[in-house]
């Protein structure tokens, strides 16, 4: 039974430079930098024949490129922290494309997302950890400098728990700005072969 989410990518030069920000925080879990992604929308466990409605349904989900950019740190959890992340500036793109995300796997009879979308990159989990060191190491790093990246693409990741926050698996990708290429490589390829069918493996 696969626990599947939605996800942003993140480049290597991105991850990169995020991972400087590693250390320096007792109780800190830091994510594996291979596996920094930005989650549009959580799934969760569903069973094979689910998971195959929602990688199909996902198609129907077009979007173009558009940039996303990371500006500052912060935790959730209040006076009780459990995780450190970058933020990500909200855009109408992003906010677009969660929101048709949703809109799709709603149609497949997934209950609705009740948790507000706020867009972030989680880089560690945390356990023990005191709202006065959080406090401290988030001051230590006031000076993150913002970056950006362009967006091309999201994908869906399957996952299991783990230490370190993976590893993730993509089980399906789907690049943005892409419909007049995919239709004309669906042509050639039924032209040659017969009708064109996805394959996943759940």
């Amino acid at each position: 039974m696969p626990r599947l989410f939605t996800a942003l990518q993140v480049p290597q030069t991105v991850a990169h430079e995020l991972s400087r920000l590693r250390g320096g925080l007792p109780g800190a879990r830091w994510i594996d930098v291979e596996n920094y992604h930005i989650t549009l929308r959580f799934i969760g466990h569903v069973e094979g024949h689910v998971a195959r409605d929602i990688a199909a349904v996902l198609d129907d989900v077009s979007a173009a490129d558009f940039d996303i950019d990371l500006d500052g740190l912060d935790s959730f959890g209040g006076k009780k922290p459990h995780s450190i992340y970058a933020k990500v500036v909200k855009s109408e793109a992003l906010m677009t494309l969660q929101a048709d995300i949703e809109r799709a796997v709603k149609r497949i009879g997934l209950p609705p997302e009740t948790r507000k979308f706020t867009p972030h990159l989680t880089l560690a989990r945390l356990k023990g950890a005191s709202a006065s060191d959080v406090a401290a190491y988030l001051s230590q790093n006031g000076g993150f400098q913002a970056m950006s990246f362009t967006a091309e693409r999201f994908v869906l990741y399957s996952s299991r728990a783990s230490r370190g926050g993976g590893p993730y698996i993509v089980e399906a990708d789907y690049p943005f700005d892409n419909v007049d290429d995919y239709a004309r490589i669906y042509d050639e390829y039924e032209d040659a072969a017969g009708p064109l069918e996805n394959e996943f493996r759940f």
